[in-house]
């Protein structure tokens, strides 16, 4: 069942979970909260003994002296650690595109060491308030003033965490390592294979001519589609979908974009579709596996012109292509259709195993194919895979990458050394696909 407005609420909803001000604010919020109960509960509060010893026993114009000096290095340490590092992104940014500069916004660590020093800065002002002397009547915070000690010493800890883990979001293994994983877990959200045999052997549905043109007002990536829901609209009226798009794919406004079943339903199918898609200014791995090759692909492409020759680089990230694709061996790669009992409801283009390995290796090799270093790991990558794949389609989708990498490496170079290295790798993983589909057909 469409929810209306649904599809605006789950853009918020993605815009917020990536935004870098949300654990920051709330972390500022629940520090003024704190600072009010210390400050009007200050002599309810009972502390054992052993801890009596630790709060702060100075008068009014120590604990404004200290409350002041809190405040002012929070907001002076918040700001310079964070303009050096937004410097030291924008620099590794060149090497590695702009478009990684969002894990760094979405990492909860660089979150939560912003929020702790504005927190303290936020604590400490609100304690500073509380301070008071009128006449002979002096009110002095303890509790909340040694709080606010107790914070700054953890906030010197955070700075240190920060700075090194800031030095280590930035080294190029690391950076990989972090893309493959938004990678890896769009795909463990996959069936594995095993659980969707039988929706495997369905045959693929045919389309109808003449049905009811859709179209979409907005325009921008489609970040998400909520297939189920398109599927019970369509079911619930008797009808049948076909959409030209899938998430990662730039919807134009007023492009068509997809069929309807009865034609008459096509207002109805065009405000469900419209409640079912997020539309927003970029991708997300969620349902758009090839954005993440993507961004790995780009690293691999910065590093391979002959400027720079980073072949280490395109290596790591080849390896870690290479680990996507034994896992994905188990998994069940969505071929679009929305079945709701034995009629499919929905059916639209899905990323399949080709497309994600052309995605991966096309670029790589044709940027690459000067590079000996990275065609032999390339072929050494597919052949590792070969191993643990038992799909004949998909070994046969490596079998064509194999020839096309040994094809465009032997074709960039006349040394000896290098023919023969790249005739011993194809060969290896010749072998492996040839194990593996003999194994398939005796059965084991």
């Amino acid at each position: 069942m469409t929810v209306p407005g649904a599809a605006w609420l789950r853009r918020w909803a993605l815009e917020v979970a990536s935004s870098f001000w949300l654990r920051p604010s709330a972390m500022v919020v629940a520090a003024v909260v704190l600072a009010e109960l210390l400050v009007r509960h200050e002599n309810s509060i009972s502390l054992p003994g052993w801890m009596e010893a630790w709060i702060y026993a100075g008068g009014i114009s120590g604990a404004r002296g200290v409350l002041a000096a809190v405040a002012g290095a929070m907001i002076g340490v918040a700001g310079t650690t964070f303009s050096i590092t937004v410097a030291a992104l924008s620099l590794a940014s060149d090497q590695m595109g702009p478009r990684l500069l969002g894990n760094f916004t979405r990492d909860p660590g660089n979150q939560y060491a912003l929020g702790a020093l504005l927190a303290t800065f936020a604590f400490s002002l609100v304690t500073l308030r509380a301070v008071r002397e009128v006449g002979e009547e002096v009110f002095v915070p303890q509790l909340a003033v040694s709080v606010a000690l107790l914070l700054a010493g953890i906030c010197v800890g955070v700075v240190i965490w920060f700075i090194h883990h800031v030095a280590s979001s930035i080294n190029m293994d690391n950076v990989v390592a972090l893309v493959r994983e938004d990678l890896t877990r769009a795909l463990r959200a996959l069936p594995r294979r095993a659980d969707g045999d039988e929706l495997a052997q369905r045959p693929q549905p045919h389309a109808d001519a003449g049905g009811g043109k859709l179209r979409l007002k907005e325009s921008g990536y489609l970040r998400l589609l909520d297939d189920e829901a398109l599927a019970d609209w369509a079911e619930k009226r008797n009808a049948r979908l076909r959409l030209l798009i899938r998430p990662g794919d730039f919807v134009f406004p007023g492009r068509l974009v997809g069929e309807v079943q009865p034609p008459e339903l096509q207002e109805e199918a065009e405000k469900a579709l419209s409640d079912a898609a997020s539309v927003g200014r970029s991708r997300i791995v969620n349902q758009d596996l090839e954005f993440a090759v993507n961004q790995m692909v780009e690293i691999a492409a910065r590093a391979l012109p002959p400027g720079v020759n980073d072949s280490f680089t395109a290596i790591a990230v080849l390896d870690q292509f290479g680990a996507v694709l034994c896992e994905m061996e188990e998994r069940l790669l969505p071929d679009g259709v929305t079945w709701r009992g034995e009629v499919p409801r929905l059916w639209r283009s899905a990323s399949d195993y080709a497309g994600i390995v052309d995605a991966m290796f096309h670029m790589i090799r044709q940027s690459g194919a000067m590079q000996p270093p990275v065609m032999i790991r390339l072929m050494e990558v597919l052949g590792a895979v070969a191993e643990v794949e038992r799909d004949a389609g998909r070994l046969e989708v490596l079998r064509h990458h194999l020839e096309l990498a040994h094809g465009a490496a032997c074709a960039a170079t006349e040394d000896p050394s290098a023919q023969a290295a790249y005739a011993e790798r194809r060969e290896a993983a010749l072998r492996a696909i040839a194990g593996e589909e003999g194994k398939r057909k005796g059965g084991g």
